[in-house]
């Protein structure tokens, strides 16, 4: 980042397809799913996390933001074409943090404004799924005064090296509109800013609980691409704290896995293909959205605490014979 400037400078997109084509060539015939950047629409919400950017100072944030998006994209399409070059048998996805953006209410005004919203997010992924930037990006570049330096041959190869499927994260949907009150409704998505939905559940750190925003958003994603979608991060943090005996009896974790896996197959019958579900995450550890070790994800628990004490023991959580259950049973049996 020092050196560089992270994702801002051209040079990281050939030292990163350097190792992809290590990684291609060293793990042929044992890896077949690849996946170029995690959450790669991360880069206008989390830019230091989703690029290496730094960008006190900087004149024009979005400029540097989407120059290095571009920088990404043409990475990506480069590791696409090495990856099929070095094993035909390769598949390569993107991966979004998704979640379908609803209108506040359905004032024509707030309507677009989820159009809007929901455009930022698809800007990457129809880029590397259709290989070429969408129509609305002039605009969207317009009103951010952004203009992409752009090398001679990236459009064509974007162009020619899309993406075999769409990966993807779920946690929550989002919400979006226009005037006083839907402002006033602001709560912090965990990275994502969004309204607050009243039909919704929310966590203590802003996530609002809506099962059936994943199989809106495994529609919406595959009406868009046509391409196989797969579910890759999924999951609820929660502060467990376990029981006088040592136990932690999670139910909350498996009532929303067991919710949003149901989902899943409600999708697959709407005729949504889906390479499969994982789950974010198997083990506790530090979360990358805030720093904290008591925003906890896994079926197993770690004695570690935010003020760094904790013995590190590891435990199974109540969830961890639940999951080993839906894993044995194809995700048939959810009790």
């Amino acid at each position: 980042m020092r050196r560089y400037g992270g994702w801002k400078d051209r040079r990281v997109a050939d030292f990163y397809c350097r190792y992809c084509r290590v990684l291609f060539e060293r793990y042929k015939g044992l890896v077949r799913y690849w996946m170029t950047f995690n959450e790669i629409n991360m880069m206008t919400h989390i830019p230091f996390l989703g690029g290496g950017l730094l960008l006190d100072g900087e004149p024009n944030r979005a400029q540097a933001i989407y120059q290095a998006a571009h920088h990404q994209l043409v990475a990506s399409a480069a590791a696409t074409k090495i990856a099929h070059e070095v094993d035909g048998q390769n598949r390569v996805g993107c991966m979004l943090a998704a979640g379908s953006y609803y209108p506040y209410s359905c004032r024509p005004e707030d309507v677009m404004a989820a159009v809007e919203k929901n455009h930022e997010n698809y800007l990457f992924t129809d880029v590397q799924s259709r290989g070429a930037y969408p129509g609305y990006a002039r605009r969207l570049f317009e009103e951010k005064d952004v203009s992409l330096e752009m090398e001679p041959g990236d459009e064509e190869l974007l162009r020619e090296n899309t993406v075999d499927y769409i990966g993807f994260s779920y946690y929550s949907s989002r919400l979006a509109g226009t005037g006083e009150e839907a402002q006033k409704n602001r709560v912090d998505g965990n990275a994502v800013d969004t309204l607050r939905n009243p039909y919704l559940d929310i966590t203590p750190w802003g996530r609002q609980i809506d099962p059936v925003g994943l199989r809106i958003t495994m529609n919406d994603l595959y009406d868009r691409y046509q391409k196989p979608l797969f579910v890759v991060e999924n999951g609820l943090g929660c502060e467990d704290k376990p029981e006088e005996d040592g136990t932690v009896c999670d139910g909350y974790r498996i009532d929303y896995m067991r919710d949003h896996i149901v989902q899943v197959g409600e999708a697959m019958r709407d005729g949504v293909p889906c390479l499969g579900y994982l789950p974010w995450g198997t083990i506790d550890l530090i979360s990358a959205g805030g720093g904290e070790m008591k925003k906890r994800y896994g079926f197993i628990y770690v004695d570690k605490h935010n003020d760094g004490t904790g013995t590190l023991e590891r435990r199974k959580k109540k969830s961890y014979d639940w999951y080993r259950k839906v894993i044995a049973s194809g995700g048939e049996d959810l009790e």
